[in-house]
């Protein structure tokens, strides 16, 4: 293994979305991932969407880089199993639902007493604690209490959700952040382990910008304005002639005068009412007429090479066609050659972010079910017929 987190290891204890995207960023930099699946199927997601053969392709690119180990959690010895991992492991994740992995004999109290500098990242819908800690939480729940439904779509229709899911992954990125925080503690400051505790709904809350605020001190209410940014003029999404759409943002001072002077209207530019963004927003759905006016009178192509010559931020809405294609994608090795078991070739997209001593890789794709149950469990210590007697027993598979 090479990166920058080569030496880590990592326990997964998850399934589906949250805690196995976290898992996944941290195996594409270089961290010893052991994913625990029951041997009853594994986790769900193998079986999620569009698939291929018996397994689906999303498994393929979440499960990339991880070990899979194949453990019944309802044998004492499967039990042990995980304990013995914890004690050997820098981080756990896991998004039960509160209480789940104490109620196993997994919690807290239990694993951090077998290794005193262990992270434990706990995701969950709404927290280890308060009124709603018991509640099922998915991340369709969390989009929707924490705020970012009521402000996506148009005006004129219900609340709509973003084409993935953005609550799950949010929440994510903020666990893979406290475990990175966390690891640092233990490994610079010399610190004891800690409890990571990330909610779905905090999660897509913390990404609200100024919502309470606006709130508390203005009685604003941000509500859905369709493909506008509210209160930062002009940027929304104006139509085009042959159909499409281009994306403009000429919301700063100086890129605004630009965006006038391109479209033809240089007497806007200069207007001291619109010399700023207050002032611009103030007459919002004037400028937005006049941006969309110029945008229909021309192709797609045609607006954006006008918007690139003023130097104007603008680009059109892509398709997973258009990212496929696009050179500055295939430039910055976003979008890289797999291959799936029986040879096939797939695309799939490639890391992030970017670093340029120690970048993150792609070792393998996602694996079948227990392909590496031997090998880890190897690694504890047990021979081949320690194995086979916990195979027979079904605490492994």
């Amino acid at each position: 293994m090479s990166g920058p987190l080569n030496g880590i290891r990592v326990l997964e204890l998850g399934q589906l979305i949250a805690a196995p995207f976290a898992t996944k960023l941290l195996a594409e930099f270089g961290a010893e991932v052991i994913k625990v699946e029951s041997p009853e199927g594994g986790d769900p997601l193998r079986t999620w969407r569009k698939m291929h053969g018996d397994t689906s392709l999303w498994w393929y690119l979440q499960s990339r880089n991880k070990k899979s180990i194949a453990v019944n959690l309802k044998t004492p010895d499967g039990l042990d199993i995980v304990k013995r991992l914890a004690a050997s492991a820098d981080v756990v994740v896991e998004n039960f639902r509160p209480g789940g992995l104490e109620k196993l004999g997994l919690g807290w109290d239990v694993l951090s007493s077998l290794n005193p500098n262990l992270t434990m990242v706990r995701i969950s819908g709404y927290g280890q604690t308060g009124p709603y800690r018991d509640r099922p939480g998915f991340g369709a729940i969390g989009e929707a209490m924490g705020g970012i439904r009521y402000t996506t779509g148009s005006p004129d229709s219900p609340p709509a959700r973003v084409g993935v899911s953005i609550g799950d992954t949010l929440a994510s990125l903020h666990g893979v952040i406290g475990a990175l925080m966390s690891i640092l503690n233990v490994k610079v400051n010399g610190g004891a382990g800690q409890v990571v505790d990330v909610s779905l709904v905090e999660s897509v809350f913390n990404v609200m910008e100024s919502l309470v605020p606006e709130y508390d001190l203005l009685g604003e209410i941000r509500t859905r304005t369709g493909g506008a940014l509210p209160g930062i003029t002009p940027s929304n999404t104006y139509p085009t002639q042959d159909g499409g759409f281009v994306v403009i943002a000429g919301n700063s001072d100086p890129i605004f005068r630009r965006l006038m002077k391109a479209i033809g209207r240089p007497d806007l530019a200069e207007d001291p009412r619109m010399r700023s963004n207050d002032g611009r927003s103030q007459h919002a759905a004037m400028l937005d007429g006049v941006i969309g006016d110029w945008s229909k009178a021309r192709s797609v192509e045609d607006a954006l090479a006008a918007l690139d010559a003023a130097d104007v931020p603008a680009g059109r809405i892509y398709s997973v066609a258009d990212i496929v294609a696009d050179p500055h994608y295939q430039a910055r090795d976003m979008i890289l050659e797999a291959e799936l078991p029986g040879g096939t070739p797939v695309k799939m997209p490639g890391i992030v972010p970017k670093l340029s001593g120690t970048p993150g890789t792609v070792r393998w794709q996602g694996p079948a079910l227990g392909a590496h149950t031997d090998a880890v469990l190897a690694d504890l210590g047990l021979d081949a017929t320690a194995i086979q007697t916990l195979r027979d027993a079904g605490a492994v598979k």
